[in-house]
């Protein structure tokens, strides 16, 4: 017996709800992990830095220090800001997949349904059908418009911040 497309679309709607929220939370204990990181590493600079300024016996060493201590600060912010950013862009990937698959399996579904629905149509209904296959049709161009769209969004600002960090790394 063939499984309805109806309850089909009903697994497939739960199995991606369960692969979203396993992307959300992988994501969160990334960037948990990563901010975590950074304030052990944030406390272990200051203890550098007090003990640094402690041993300071003139003006020139100061000034020397405080511009060696920002541009340490300035690049382990860089370093942070990139790794929040990985783990953002790798959600959103995945997200855009899954979001991709659970459009596909929509819309087989409704394909699906409609092919049923045509076989039990009464006679004359050639409009009506024709009517919702143009529907699916826009709407699957609506959203590969829309998916294309976004991931060029994503590849410019992916490609903005690799050049941000390539000009850092040059200098």
């Amino acid at each position: 017996m063939n499984t309805p497309p109806i309850s089909e679309l009903g697994r497939s709607t739960v199995d991606a709800a369960t692969r979203f929220t396993r992307i959300s939370l992988d994501s969160a204990e990334r960037a948990f992990t990563i901010q975590l990181e950074y304030a052990k590493a944030a406390i272990t600079q200051s203890t550098n830095t007090a003990r640094a300024v402690a041993q300071v016996k003139d003006v020139q060493q100061l000034l020397a220090l405080r511009t060696r201590l920002a541009e340490n600060a300035m690049e382990n912010l860089l370093g942070y800001s990139r790794s929040l950013y990985e783990v953002a862009s790798e959600a959103q990937t995945e997200l855009s997949k899954l979001a991709e698959q659970g459009m596909a399996s929509y819309q087989q579904a409704v394909v699906e349904a409609v092919d049923q629905a045509t076989k039990a149509a009464p006679a004359g209904s050639d409009v009506a059908v024709a009517a919702m296959k143009s529907s699916m049709a826009a709407t699957t161009a609506a959203f590969d418009t829309f998916n294309k769209a976004a991931r060029q969004v994503a590849s410019y600002a992916d490609a903005g911040v690799k050049a941000a960090g390539h000009s850092k790394s040059r200098k």
